[in-house]
């Protein structure tokens, strides 16, 4: 599977319009064992209830199963579950959950889109795309920003991408790639599944990929290549007096110019285009502002990927692009440590501070940044502080006292975090 990839790979890189035929055939038992070791195990079942140990237990039977299903073209896609996830701003993320057949034949479909269209993704694409990252995408920005020239800002977000994305138009991007009807109708079962919500109605999507399904995030990137990447690329920046680049991870980007002018012109024409494919961005996460090396301070900052980005001065007085944690996903991600620790309280220490150690851990890995160090530091005296103060009303006396507490952090190996200083790739525009 990985050589006929390859080949593929190599076949859309030296063809940019040739379209392949015969995809379908891919989608055999040794794929699908290949698709199933990349899966997440410890994933939540979908509508039929069935969990990743429970498949496993059979799996080379449900595997034959599934491969006979599809070599007969009889598979046909499952429901799929709807659950709720809480956001960082208090509303609820809505995710789709695929049973584990349909996560096996999207996983192997969607290694073949990657294969296609990796060749012909841009480069200032960064989500969900294989060897790119969110830190990839910020040293970027960082990068560009300090030394290219750039003056005028405008930060964009598409108002629920997930939930309006064109089916037609879709169909339409895959078509320019591929000719081959029986995995374009595959694709086409998945977009239409049924979606069972939490209190058991049954909907039938009219447009939207559900956020959960292993092959949405390739299909929202070639979706955005087409609507805006090229359009960028080769209608945008023709047109402008000035230098313009964009970086975008999934469906948040920025775009950055040198002349107002020119952001000016893109910052209104941007909704039409959008509008073209049937998306709208969000106001409350669009906006256009001047922001260059001559306007110092906090006050003047757009937020990308989680990272607040603003203009400082380094140790010897000069202008310097600097970023940290944005304010709201601080204030956050400490109202969830409070909260976490809190319920957490009452049980063994062995079961949850290693829990603790990881999400600390998880934090530092993301944000443990050049220049968000205070961030770090932030963070970790607050998880310390309520921690203290929570174990010591477990019961009717004090549990610790801060020598003890800090042996207790010893053992566990609760350190407190540092940031990053490895070496990360960035593309130049």
């Amino acid at each position: 599977m990985i050589t006929t990839l390859n080949a593929i790979a190599f076949k859309a890189q030296t063809h940019p319009k040739h379209r392949f035929q015969n995809l379908y055939g891919l989608l055999n038992t040794d794929s699908l064992y290949q698709s199933w070791g990349q899966l997440n195990k410890q994933a939540k079942p979908g509508i039929d209830g069935i969990t990743m140990p429970k498949y496993r237990d059979k799996l080379i039977e449900n595997i034959d199963r599934l491969g006979q299903q599809l070599k007969q073209k009889c598979y046909r896609v499952n429901d799929i579950k709807r659950i709720f996830i809480p956001k960082s701003n208090g509303k609820l993320r809505p995710l789709g959950l695929p049973t584990v057949d349909d996560k096996l034949v999207q996983q192997s479909v969607s290694q073949i889109l990657q294969s296609i269209w990796e060749q012909d993704f841009l480069r200032n694409s960064y989500g969900y795309r294989p060897n790119k990252s969110a830190h990839q995408a910020v040293h970027s920005l960082t990068l560009n920003l300090q030394f290219k020239g750039y003056g005028y800002i405008v930060e964009a977000d598409i108002k629920g991408f997930f939930d309006n994305l064109d089916h037609e138009w879709l169909m339409a991007m895959l078509k320019q790639r591929i000719d081959d009807k029986a995995i374009l109708n595959l694709i086409n079962q998945w977009l239409k599944a049924r979606i069972k919500s939490p209190d058991g109605v049954f909907t039938k999507p009219l447009s939207g990929s559900p956020q959960g399904g292993i092959i949405s995030p390739v299909l929202a990137n070639i979706y955005l290549h087409y609507a805006l990447d090229l359009w960028f690329e080769k209608k945008v920046k023709p047109r402008m007096k000035g230098r313009a680049m964009m970086i975008r991870y999934a469906d948040d980007f920025v775009c950055a110019f040198q002349f107002a002018h020119d952001a000016e012109r893109f910052y209104k024409v941007l909704p039409k285009r959008l509008k073209k494919f049937n998306l709208d961005v969000a106001e409350d996460k669009t906006s256009l502002m001047r922001f260059s090396r001559f306007h110092i301070g906090r006050k003047r900052h757009f937020v990308f990927l989680g990272f607040e980005f603003y203009w400082g001065r380094d140790s010897k007085g000069k202008a310097r692009l600097r970023r940290r944690t944005a304010v709201k996903k601080l204030k956050a991600t400490l109202s969830e440590y409070y909260q976490w620790i809190k319920a957490k309280r009452s049980l063994k220490l062995s079961i949850w501070l290693p829990q603790l150690k990881r999400k600390l851990t998880g934090f530092r890995n993301y944000f443990g940044l050049p220049d968000n160090s205070r961030s770090l530091s932030y963070v970790y005296d607050y998880v310390l502080h309520n921690l203290y103060k929570w174990l010591n009303r477990r019961s009717g006396r004090r549990s610790y006292n801060w020598s003890n507490f800090k042996k207790m952090l010893e053992y566990f190996r609760i350190e407190s975090p540092k940031v990053s200083k490895r070496l990360v790739l960035v593309d130049w525009y």
